[in-house]
């Protein structure tokens, strides 16, 4: 479950004389699901796994009622809590060329984009991942991997990013965006994925 990408509203609410517990699984940035959760209550248990899928529950019982809600209701009910949450994480990538450390030009413009996201959220870091295909030995693609995540943490620094606001990390060939046979040069894998959180 990728839980920076889906946001969990646990609220206490009054209703009548007795209160209750409502679960809501809101989506990710993009409007979709990016991963479930699991209600439990003594011995049973409710899967959430749609956006704004909820469970309910009267306080002090161990039932649980499945159910739905939707943004319109969320946005109501909760703006005073959705209005102090931390901005959802947003993730951008840009490629580089075979066997080199060098970006892609048409990728160049996406590092000015994370600066200025990155300029929108004060209290905002950067987590930069480098990534190859897999073509060449693990050891040679690690090394390659972190390069390029350095080369990338270098350029968002000359373009005035605070270095101690940048980490940065190395997957090698063994987080494919795009599943190939061995040792095929895949451009789409050759990438470093920026995460603004």
């Amino acid at each position: 479950m990728r839980a920076l990408a889906a946001v969990l509203l646990l609220l206490l609410l009054q209703a009548c004389c007795a209160p209750r517990e409502r679960v809501i699984l809101l989506p990710g940035s993009e409007g979709r699901a990016t991963g479930a959760l699991l209600v439990q209550r003594g011995a049973q248990q409710l899967r959430l796994h749609e956006p704004y899928a909820q469970s309910l529950a009267p306080r002090g019982t161990a039932t649980l009622q499945p159910g739905s809600s939707s943004a319109e209701t969320v946005q109501r009910d909760f703006r005073s809590l959705l209005d102090i949450q931390p901005p959802m994480a947003r993730s951008f990538i840009v490629n580089f060329l075979a066997n080199a450390n060098t970006l892609t030009p048409e990728t160049l413009p996406v590092l000015d984009q994370v600066r200025e996201s990155l300029a929108a959220q004060p209290a905002g870091e950067l987590v930069v991942i480098g990534h190859t295909d897999n073509v060449g030995s693990d050891d040679a693609n690690d090394q390659l991997a972190l390069d390029r995540a350095t080369v990338v943490a270098d350029q968002l620094v000359a373009r005035g990013v605070a270095r101690e606001r940048i980490s940065v990390q190395a997957r090698g060939m063994r987080e494919p965006l795009v599943q190939v046979p061995p040792q095929t040069a895949e451009a789409r894998n050759r990438r470093v994925e920026i995460k603004l959180r």
